[in-house]
């Protein structure tokens, strides 16, 4: 049985679930998801709780047990809290500023690189090396947050780049004269 799939989902207050075969909407404070999963998942709802079962011990029922379940949970999680990813620039020079919702890097290339998220996706500027993107879809704000690590990664012997917050960076020695 999957550890992932048999965990029960809570609804928080506020948030609401309807099933229309296997059509799922969540709609809570923050916004409203929408998402098609497969029809040989039994999605139930019941009162405050969301269980997902499987008809099958087959393998690709039981992938796709886990992953439904997961995928419910990080909706109901979005639009009752929302998520966030934080990254840092890092480098001598390196900053990020918003001009109206365009997020502007000047990562040492010839040019300052101009990154629009899309609707429904927040960009803040705390400080000129931090960069916090919000959101309620967590796919969608994993991806603008990998597109914008994407410009300048972090490179291995300087450690300069864009890099998320918390993650470490293996440095490596340079060259050695003879």
């Amino acid at each position: 049985m999957s550890r992932v799939g048999k965990k029960l989902i809570e609804l928080p207050s506020g948030v609401t679930i309807t099933n229309n075969n296997n059509t799922v909407t969540v709609k809570g404070p923050k916004g409203e998801l929408t998402r098609t999963f497969s029809e040989d998942m039994v999605i139930n709802v019941e009162e405050n709780v969301i269980t997902v079962t499987r008809p099958t011990d087959n393998k690709e029922h039981r992938a796709l047990h886990g992953t439904t379940r997961a995928l419910l949970a990080n909706m109901v999680e979005g639009v009752s809290k929302g998520f966030e990813r934080g990254l840092e620039l890092i480098g001598v020079g390196y900053r990020a500023q918003k001009q109206g919702n365009k997020l502007v890097l000047n990562v040492g290339y010839s040019h300052p690189v101009e990154i629009t998220p899309e609707q429904g996706i927040e960009v803040e500027v705390p400080a000129n090396t931090k960069i916090v993107v919000k959101g309620i879809d967590k796919e969608r704000v994993g991806a603008l947050a990998a597109n914008i690590r994407d410009v300048r990664p972090p490179e291995p012997y300087k450690g300069k780049g864009i890099r998320y917050e918390g993650e470490y960076v293996r440095r490596k020695e340079g060259k050695t004269a003879k």
